[in-house]
């Protein structure tokens, strides 16, 4: 069971690889060697499919060579001694060389598997311009007249319409295309991907000039991205020849936008860059992404598809216990310091001008925010977007109204907290003791206010969004909800309580990001207020609660929510990956155990993961009538208006039972 679940074969990732080894210029006897070794490599790291580069088992730069028979041949021997030598691999390999046909010389990628050749690609674009002038040398693939060719002593389809689907890997349907095909206005492998191809594949012998390395990550990033695929690319690299040329040998390995593999450049011996690529979510994006499928309808193309028999995997089991590739454990979080600035950055303007905009459709004598403040994080958040609204709307700071609602459970540093935000960001305070009110609907409810259970703690919550509500109706304001998006998903509210307000402004960000935002926002936006800067860093200090409970004897706060819940970045893990991609309770666990790392325990990811599949099915019916909210982040909102819909009533049974299977421990 252990190596099954950690098996990430078993949770729709593929293991792929570029390989760019050195060569030597009309060789193909040394670069079919060259090729193997570094093939070797990549097969003994467990990988289901290798890329080498654009005529590599030649040399791209051969010139007039490519006309000589005995290059020619000698390409042949080689792609048959590559072919030879991985007979057993459970491998697709895919190579380059100069291949005749129909009488034709064709720039050709050779796809081998089991030591066969299972597909050859011409390529369709050869260049000829600047410093390329393929047209001397090779025929279009347009200019192919057979559909079929005799390689290796067997008949192989032949075109550009061909799609290799691996036998052991479900999802994975491989196209291949050569160069210049990826650089042209519409791609061969956008075809091939809007006609079932999740793979894509370039074999490449672009040579390097200042900053073109920068202009193929781009390229290649945005192929997997518009595609919803997977892009590789391989280029030539050193060994061709350098009379009027350079090369660096970039190879990449894109996954539906994102950068998961690249090979250094540059390198004398060659080099090689291997990563897991997720075949699973591609297929939940493409399926989730509507029209993606209405695209498909228009563009789609016939294509041959052909099925490698099925070869034993002879590679251990454990080859594949460690995902090649980085998960990150915070998916809402940048972690580069730069993307996180700006993030922030965009988010903040994000929720202020939404607030913005809602208050200006109030008429002008209503255009005030009523909210609670709490000194803890969720309020701190709304409070400081307030305040930045009304400046946009030129209103005073006053307009923003914070009231302090003591209760039985408030401690003085967050009392203190409170007051202090609210004085030194200019806004109005109120303050309203909520413990006698709570007293008196305890007396009418006849329950003992000596017992803190459930109701105890909701009695205050509701006692608080009366009187803000109470608060709004006498100010002529509307009530600013602080509650946040991971609260949505976990159902960490009272119903009626905090859950309501008239506009939820933290509702599309995640607990995760609020702590980063409010950090941004005491080094950015009140950089020279070294009070208000001090007060936002002490919110973060302050120990994340609802502060429903007595604190302890000495004062400090008694009720931490991540006791209760767990660490809320194992929930925003969760969630990302729950509402974005549709992912099951297994896959999610065998993730945050990668991304995490010594963190967390699996018996810790399993429980924390079962409370939240509990929680979250059962709060949908706190989140089937939730005010209106900006949403902020393409992983998406839970607003029933918006990205999130589900009965209330759903069971949550079949994902708690997937859940439960998940090891506890780790052997």
């Amino acid at each position: 069971m252990d190596s099954a679940f950690l098996d990430v074969r078993t949770h729709g990732y593929a293991r792929v690889a570029v390989c760019v080894p050195a060569i030597r210029v009309g060789d193909p006897a040394f670069n079919a060697e060259a090729h193997l070794e570094l093939l070797q490599e990549a097969h003994e790291a467990g990988a289901h499919y290798a890329l080498c580069p654009e005529l590599g088992l030649t040399g791209y730069s051969s010139g007039d060579l490519f006309f000589q028979q005995v290059l020619i041949e000698g390409a042949l021997d080689a792609l048959l001694r590559v072919a030879e030598e991985t007979e057993s691999w459970n491998m697709l390999i895919s190579l380059g060389l100069p291949l005749v046909a129909d009488g034709m010389l064709f720039n050709a990628a050779v796809t081998i598997y089991g030591g066969r050749a299972v597909m050859a690609a011409p390529k369709s674009y050869p260049p000829n311009y600047r410093e390329f002038y393929e047209m001397r040398w090779f025929q279009p693939a347009a200019s192919a007249l057979s559909t079929e060719i005799m390689l290796l002593g067997h008949s192989t389809p032949f075109g550009t319409d061909v799609i290799v689907t691996h036998p052991s890997v479900p999802g994975f349907a491989l196209h291949t295309d050569i160069c210049e095909d990826i650089w042209v206005p519409v791609p061969p492998g956008t075809v091939a991907a809007l006609s079932g191809a999740t793979v894509l594949a370039n074999l490449s012998a672009s040579n390097i000039t200042v900053g073109k390395w920068e202009y193929r990550q781009d390229l290649v990033r945005g192929s997997s991205a518009r595609n919803l695929a997977v892009q590789m690319y391989g280029a030539a690299g050193f060994g061709e020849s350098s009379a009027d040329l350079a090369w660096d040998g970039h190879g990449i390995i894109a996954d539906r936008g994102e950068i998961v593999g690249e090979t250094a450049r540059f390198s004398l011996r060659g080099a090689i860059a291997v990563a897991d690529v997720d075949l699973l979510a591609l297929q939940q994006d493409r399926m989730r992404q509507t029209s993606w499928g209405q695209n498909a309808a228009a563009f789609a193309a016939p294509v041959r598809e052909v099925s490698a028999p099925p070869l034993l995997e002879r590679r251990e089991q454990g080859t594949y216990h460690h995902l090649l590739r980085v998960v990150d454990p915070h998916p809402y979080v940048p972690s580069d310091p730069a993307k996180l600035d700006s993030r922030c950055n965009e988010i903040f303007q994000v929720m202020t001008t939404a607030l913005a905009r809602r208050l200006q459709s109030l008429p002008p004598g209503m255009r005030r925010v009523v909210l609670g403040v709490s000194g803890g994080r969720d309020s701190t958040l709304a409070l400081i977007v307030a305040g930045r609204a009304m400046a946009l709307l030129g209103l005073p700071p006053g307009s923003v109204i914070g009231v302090t609602m003591p209760g039985f459970g408030t401690s003085p540093e967050t009392y203190r907290i409170s007051r202090e935000l609210i004085h030194r960001l200019g806004a109005t305070l109120r303050e309203v003791d909520i413990r006698e009110l709570s007293g008196e609907i305890f007396a009418a409810i006849g329950h003992d206010p000596g017992v803190e259970d459930l109701t105890f703690e909701n009695v205050q919550a509701w006692a608080r969004k009366f009187v803000l509500f109470s608060f709004a109706s006498k100010e002529r304001g509307i009530d600013l909800g602080t509650g946040d998006l991971t609260e949505m998903a976990l159902g960490w509210s009272t119903y009626g309580g905090d859950h309501m307000s008239h506009y939820a402004v933290n509702a599309g960000v995640p607990k995760t990001l609020v702590s980063h935002l409010i950090a941004w926002a005491a080094e950015r936006v009140y950089a020279d207020d070294a009070a208000v800067a001090q007060a936002l860093r002490d919110v973060l200090a302050t120990p994340i609660s609802p502060e429903l409970r007595s604190p302890t004897p000495n004062g400090e706060i008694s009720q931490l929510s991540e006791e209760i819940l767990g660490p809320y970045e194992l929930h925003d893990f969760f969630l990302y990956a729950f509402t974005r991609f549709g992912f099951g309770p297994r896959r999610i666990a065998r993730m945050a155990l990668h991304a995490f790392g010594d963190r967390y325990t699996i018996g810790e990811i399993r429980r924390w993961l079962l409370l939240f599949i509990e929680r979250f099915f059962a709060a949908q019916f706190k989140r089937d009538c939730v005010p209106g909210s900006p949403k902020v982040g393409s992983g998406g909102a839970l607003s029933p208006r918006s990205d999130w819909r589900m009965p209330p009533d759903a069971s949550p049974s079949a994902w708690l039972e997937e859940a439960a299977g998940v090891p506890e421990q780790l052997h």
